[in-house]
């Protein structure tokens, strides 16, 4: 094999460097979500879409106490409740657009996932559906806030430890969507914050809201 003169090995290594610091970067970036740009702000009055199952509905605390009402009494938006107890990704895909087309909302939280975990439903589709859903939300210009829900098994819920469902992370890389990571996971891992072992109580609600109102001002949505 013909080696290279010393000028134009010590080009090709520079060259090899170069590239490699800048793929590096760039998956650095991406890691840390560096790549998406922040918000506009959604003003006071505006419509907000809390689309999910019975951790958006409320269930083991009051109506008045259910985190969609917590927000909008948070952040002077109209939050429109669309959790229904129990339902499964396909489920609520299957809500979605005429809910997008009966209230034109300025953001979707979308909390999706957590029964097709209980219910060992396959996660490649219940990560389908939940992808369909973003797409539709981004096709017609509406933002995005995904939220992750922790593997809903026996044994964490007995353990109290929880862990978010590794497909969250990897839709919202791929579909380039904010994300709300551990949220569920801190309140449903503790009991002070749970009213039984899948759901939160009034103080858990209120402890969502929290890192919720958090995570959309680090996004943009809601002004500091």
């Amino acid at each position: 094999m013909k080696l290279l003169p010393d000028t134009s090995r010590r080009h090709a290594i520079k060259r090899l460097i170069a590239i490699t610091s800048i793929a590096s970067g760039t998956l650095w970036i991406s890691a840390c979500g560096r790549k998406l740009p922040k918000a506009a702000a959604i003003p006071p009055g505006a419509t907000v879409l809390a689309l999910g199952d019975s951790l958006t509905q409320g269930v083991g605390a009051t109506a008045g106490q259910a985190y969609p009402t917590l927000l909008a009494e948070r952040t002077g938006w109209k939050v429109v409740n669309a959790g229904i107890s129990g339902e499964t990704s396909s489920q609520i895909a299957a809500r979605l657009p005429e809910l997008l087309q009966t209230h034109q909302p300025a953001l979707v939280i979308l909390c999706a996932g957590g029964n097709d975990w209980l219910r060992r439903n396959s996660a490649q589709a219940a990560q389908a559906e939940i992808a369909r859903m973003l797409q539709l939300c981004k096709s017609q210009g509406v933002p995005v806030l995904l939220v992750a829900v922790p593997e809903l098994n026996l044994t964490a819920a007995l353990t109290g430890r929880m862990k978010d469902h590794p497909v969250y992370e990897t839709l919202a890389k791929a579909e380039k969507v904010p994300l709300l990571a551990d949220a569920w996971s801190e309140v449903l891992g503790d009991d002070a914050l749970r009213s039984d072992q899948v759901h939160a109580n009034a103080a858990g609600y209120a402890r969502f809201t929290e890192l919720l109102a958090a995570r959309l001002k680090a996004s943009g949505f809601l002004p500091s």
